[in-house]
């Protein structure tokens, strides 16, 4: 045998054999052909009845539109005031329903109903008022009569958790209907 200086390279050298029967063994041991249980497991797979896919569902078919713009005013160009003064003779020859726009519009109005918070109500000699806050910030009082809203609301009830009105809205050319809307009582910290 031939002698080797390290110590340690001999005794790798002698421990090489011993290690690689270890190994040889193991492998040995890793060959045995008994696959039986998973054999039998993919027989009972193939044997199990298929799914049914659900079918898709049904496309409907839509309907185009044609859009035909020529007797129509473009959205994009502001209204000239012959139109609008057009539109306001309409709404003076229909019948039925109509805003006064003679009289002297209130503060309120000058907001849209959507941007108005009903904060409260105060009980002032037998009169039930109503506590709103606008978008700026400011708090009115209103009763039953004022108007509110940029639709020609007028404050038709006022209950200590709503602001009922009645609307006049634009309905077609020359005609007008009345619309309810309430505003209900908000948490003043929440909302």
């Amino acid at each position: 045998m031939r002698k080797y200086k390290s110590p340690l390279l001999r005794r790798k050298l002698v421990n090489l054999p011993i290690a690689c029967a270890i190994f040889l063994t193991l492998l040995a041991g890793c060959s045995e052909d008994d696959f039986s249980d998973l054999n039998q497991y993919i027989t009972e797979v193939k044997i199990r009845p298929k799914g049914t896919i659900k079918p898709l569902p049904e496309i409907k078919v839509v309907e185009p539109f044609i859009f035909k713009p020529e007797d129509l005013r473009d959205p994009f160009k502001p209204i000239k005031p012959a139109e609008l003064a057009g539109d306001e003779a309409n709404a003076s020859t229909g019948s039925g329903i109509k805003p006064d726009t003679s009289r002297r519009k209130e503060e309120l109005e000058a907001f849209p109903v959507e941007t108005l918070k009903m904060i409260g109500t105060v009980n002032m000699k037998s009169t039930l008022w109503g506590l709103v806050k606008s978008a700026d910030k400011t708090v009115y009082r209103v009763r039953v009569g004022n108007y509110m809203g940029q639709n020609y609301g007028k404050i038709i009830r006022i209950s200590p958790d709503k602001i009922e009105l009645m609307e006049i809205v634009p309905d077609k050319p020359g005609t007008w209907r009345e619309q309810q809307m309430s505003i209900m009582l908000t948490d003043e910290l929440g909302g």
